[in-house]
């Protein structure tokens, strides 16, 4: 055995049981590979800067966009791939534009001129992906912004949904995968939103180790979580169907989508 490593599934703890699930998944993909894990939460308000920083870091799910802008410092381990129809077994998401229920809105268009609520500037699903999504929207109007007011950072997925809902923002931008799980295990949130639109997909947030990290390390690791099925109690319980290991340099897509929007002078989202 190794010296002990740290592993966390922060970004994806949406709700307790998606908690839970990962914890037994890492507990699990620790123990194939022969390393002593540890697994942390981690959880919100600590800053999740903190959580990338640790030296002793295994596994630990990073935005694409932060990855990338730490010029792909951090190996990437292994990637999700949600099991939903629209993922079709590849590991991307989507960042889905939510407003609840009952709201009078129907398309995305309808959303503007009222209140978005946003994650945080440095999030790809949160801040870079609908901004970027919004770019023909703002070129249309020649850069105009599209709603009256942003709200936030609300920091996490699950408080751009509570904001939405206690009517402080109207529209908000969500990671797909965060939103799927949040609406499969809590059942004060399910059928409370509606989709009006989505991003086009994007390569997943991966799970990441530190810089420096043993390559036997990585390999073993890599290999525990590509030799999950989806088929597992726990990974139904996630909703997904295997894990890939992607080169890091495709994330630099996340990159491409923030040059586009400085190149339109329209850097803020809204």
């Amino acid at each position: 055995m190794s010296a002990s490593l740290i592993a966390c599934a922060r970004m994806y703890a949406v709700t307790p049981a998606a908690r839970d699930a990962w914890r037994t998944l890492l507990a699990e993909a620790g123990r194939r590979a022969g390393l002593d894990l540890t697994i942390i939460d981690h959880a919100y308000p600590a800053p999740l800067g903190e959580l990338w920083g640790r030296p002793d870091l295994a596994a630990a799910f990073m935005c694409g966009w932060p990855l990338a802008q730490r010029d792909f410092s951090h190996p990437v381990v292994a990637a999700p791939a949600p099991s939903d129809r629209a993922s079709a077994g590849r590991a991307v998401y989507r960042t889905h534009f939510v407003v609840t229920a009952d709201a009078p809105f129907r398309t995305l268009e309808d959303t503007f001129g009222h209140r978005m609520a946003f994650t945080v500037e440095d999030s790809h699903s949160g801040y870079n992906a609908p901004r970027h999504h919004l770019l023909p929207y703002r070129r249309a109007r020649g850069g105009a912004p599209l709603f009256a007011a942003m709200v936030g950072p609300v920091i996490t997925p699950r408080r751009v949904l509570e904001t939405v809902a206690a009517g402080e923002a109207d529209v908000g931008p969500l990671d797909s995968y965060a939103y799927a799980l949040m609406m499969r295990h809590d059942r004060e949130l399910a059928g409370r939103f509606r989709v009006v639109a989505s991003t086009d997909p994007i390569p997943m947030p991966p799970l990441v180790a530190a810089p420096g990290t043993d390559p036997q390390i990585l390999d073993r690791l890599a290999g525990a979580f590509l030799s999950f099925d989806g088929r597992e109690e726990a990974m139904q319980a996630l909703l997904l169907s295997g894990f890939e290991r992607p080169d890091a340099r495709i994330y630099a897509v996340t990159q491409d989508w923030a040059r586009a929007a400085g190149d339109a002078g329209l850097e803020r989202l809204g």
